[in-house]
């Protein structure tokens, strides 16, 4: 009977090795690419990540084992599905994990995960990183621009006080379970390769708790409402997260906690147009001070600043005032603030005003008309030529 096609990748390929790597080179290549494509170092594409990672795992697998090497050298993909090789489609990763790495007391194939993540206490589920958590907070351009502490409260899981986070009663311990002997794990045979899940009775923990405690109810944790202190970097521009480490949830079975993101948005501000470092500013300029120049003062992050306006100066014409910008996130210096100039017409004028601006247009030959104190209805007569 032929066998069926498949559309796998060559398993040398997948680790990126040459046919005549060492073992150490499929090690080192696995352990690398595990590293980048684990799922919870990956929480921004996790289903891409769970695919690799996955195509990883089972092309070590085989090329790990000196027998399904040789057995892959000489067949090919469609020789080890009809000697029943592995697939892992429609496994977890966990369930990978655990095949490779969940056995009590670690063993040879171990110490790669527990070089990778760790390490594990023997058991199915090890001890996993805790949730990541997310808060959004709102400040303004001025603690942008200098940098701030500010103070926040989250709601969070802490380990109970009364058990210590072991969920048992006070005199009492959780004991081991006997479903799996307090392996936290029950294996099942998959052709010649064996794969590991959770223990559906204690849900990896491998162990089982007779008397809960009365506090949380034999969970470990209690919600509370906490403060922390985020240190907002100077230059910070809206959409920058804060990532503070270790104050997100806590891990299960003694893991580390997870991580608290701070999304930072920063408002608009009145007068400031913010691009990247830079800053920008419309000032008004009397047509006067445009055409003959003059100084004008232009308010700062850091305060009013003299800005000299050169002759002739246009309106819409942008004037820089170097290093009055934003600060670099990074310590990269700082920008510059740009003075959009906006020349002011006078609404009304003095008749010694409107005598010197009629010479100033006479020597420019400007074609101007006099005074008229037509109302508005005449001045559409006569637009329309009507008598």
């Amino acid at each position: 009977m032929p066998v069926a096609k498949t559309n796998k990748r060559d398993y040398y390929e997948v680790l990126g090795i040459k046919k005549d790597a060492t073992p150490e080179d499929i090690k080192k290549s696995f352990r690398e690419l595990a590293k980048k494509w684990h799922p919870d170092k990956n929480l921004d594409n996790k289903k891409e990540a769970e695919e690799k990672f996955k195509e990883i795992a089972e092309a070590y697998s085989v090329l790990s084992d000196e027998q399904k090497r040789r057995q892959y050298d000489q067949f090919g993909h469609d020789g080890m599905q009809g000697m029943g090789g592995p697939d892992f489609s429609g496994v977890s990763v966990e369930d990978i994990f655990s095949s490779f790495f969940g056995g009590r007391g670690g063993g040879a194939s171990g110490s790669i995960f527990d070089d990778l993540f760790g390490g594990a206490d023997g058991r199915y589920a090890g001890a996993g990183q805790g949730a990541s958590l997310r808060y959004e907070m709102e400040i303004d351009l001025e603690e942008s621009a200098k940098g701030v502490k500010k103070t926040v409260e989250i709601s969070r899981d802490e380990l109970c006080e009364t058990c210590n986070g072991n969920g048992a009663k006070p005199g009492t311990k959780p004991a081991p379970c006997n479903y799996c002997r307090g392996q936290g794990y029950v294996a099942r045979s998959q052709g010649f390769f064996t794969m590991k899940t959770a223990c559906p009775r204690c849900g990896g923990r491998g162990e089982t708790i007779e008397s809960p405690c009365a506090t949380c109810r034999g969970s470990g944790r209690k919600r509370k409402k906490i403060r922390l202190e985020v240190p907002i970097p100077a230059g910070i521009e809206s959409g920058t997260r804060v990532r503070l480490s270790g104050e997100g949830e806590p891990g299960e079975h003694g893991g580390p906690r997870g991580d608290l993101y701070v999304f930072v948005r920063v408002r608009e501000h009145e007068y400031f147009v913010r691009r990247s470092r830079d800053l920008l500013i419309e000032m008004p300029v009397p047509f006067t001070m445009a055409a003959l120049g003059g100084d004008i003062e232009v308010p700062t992050l850091e305060g009013r600043v003299k800005l000299p306006v050169p002759k002739s100066t246009q309106s819409g014409q942008l004037l820089r005032l170097r290093g009055l910008g934003m600060p670099d996130v990074h310590g990269y210096g700082k920008g510059d603030l740009f003075v959009r100039v906006v020349v002011e017409t006078p609404q009304k004028l003095t008749t010694e005003q409107e005598e010197l601006l009629r010479k100033l247009a006479a020597l420019e030959k400007v074609n101007v008309k006099p005074h008229s104190s037509k109302s508005f209805i005449d001045k559409l007569k006569d637009f329309f030529g009507e008598e």
